[in-house]
């Protein structure tokens, strides 16, 4: 039996249909359903039970859970880059990942956890998913220090190589409509660029880069599931790995291939940035992925303009995955 938490979120849900298209449904969702769009992401999805996120946590906790669970997928944990609550991270994001972690360890469970690019901070230190470098990473937001923290005490503690932890770089596509203020700029602009043929990017703040030209390293969330399900099928792999494309591009090329996605001619706003963001802006992330195909991952990530397209088919049609 798989355990996956988050599993009415973003990638979770996503995850859950390609868990289902391989024909597993004997899975164990966990998730806190605090959105009215969130039971959509479920669906037609093929599952045994669903649990709130406490009541499993509690089945953990007093030693309840299955002993048929052969892993647990925690995609889920608070991803705003934006709250302020330093012990709701603490609670949400380290704690409850490290009490999995150590429920799977004492039974030898293959363990696969999210961690985020948003560790990477700044990006001075550069992108290696290297072991040796973990320790360096500085970020800029209580969203990645959460995620840092479970990162070093898995690191610390020798256990990095009975589990897998995936730092994803900037995941957009369906199932994403939830996510309020955290939705991509893709889902943001869609809106305004059918009905205004207008799209806002925000200002540069920075010399270097101009406006729109600050870059990042997109990556469609069927690239990411994928991801996740190759390590599924290969327990004997360990360790922390990025999950980019390897490739940074700008918000510039993001709003040209919407665009072109719904057949109209670019028209983009440069707006302020709001101040409270200015200061943990991240101007460039570019995921070295040497590590993930050094272990065997051979297929090509679909490129921004495809992704993006394919996308907007799901935008049109109101769908889910």
């Amino acid at each position: 039996m798989i355990v996956l938490t988050g599993a009415a979120g973003f990638i979770g849900s996503c995850l859950l249909e390609a868990l289902n298209a391989c024909g597993r449904t004997d899975i164990l969702i966990v998730d806190h359903l605090d959105s009215d769009l969130k039971p959509k992401n479920l669906h037609g999805k093929k599952f045994i039970e669903y649990l709130d996120k406490k009541d499993f946590l509690g089945l953990v906790t007093s030693r309840q859970l299955s002993s048929s669970v052969d892993c647990i997928i925690h995609m889920g944990a608070c991803s705003s880059t934006i709250l302020q609550d330093e012990q709701y991270y603490e609670e949400n994001n380290f704690l409850y990942t490290r009490i999995l972690a150590q429920w799977a360890l004492e039974r030898r469970v293959q363990f696969i956890y999210a961690s985020s690019a948003a560790t990477y901070g700044d990006g001075s230190r550069g992108y290696s998913d290297d072991h040796d470098l973990i320790k360096k990473c500085q970020p800029l937001n209580l969203y990645g220090a959460s995620k840092q923290k479970f990162d070093m005490w898995a690191l610390n503690e020798g256990v990095l190589d009975q589990m897998v932890g995936l730092k994803f770089f900037n995941v957009f596509g369906p199932n994403e409509y939830h996510k309020g203020p955290m939705r991509s700029v893709i889902l943001k602009a869609y809106k305004k660029v059918i009905e205004e043929s207008k799209m806002l990017l925000f200002k540069s703040y920075k010399k270097e880069y101009a406006h729109g030209e600050q870059k990042r390293d997109f990556i469609y969330v069927k690239d990411a599931v994928d991801v996740v399900m190759f390590f599924l099928a290969h327990p004997e792999l360990s360790g922390i790995y990025n999950v980019g494309t390897g490739k940074a591009r700008t918000w510039n090329d993001v709003a040209h291939a919407l665009f072109a996605a719904v057949g109209k001619q670019p028209s983009i706003e440069y707006i302020e940035m709001p101040a409270e963001i200015r200061g943990q802006y991240q101007y460039f992330t570019e995921a070295r992925m040497e590590k993930l195909r050094s272990v065997g991952y051979a297929r090509p990530f679909t490129t921004l303009e495809n992704s993006v397209a394919d996308y907007v088919y799901y935008l049109e049609r109101k769908a889910y995955i």
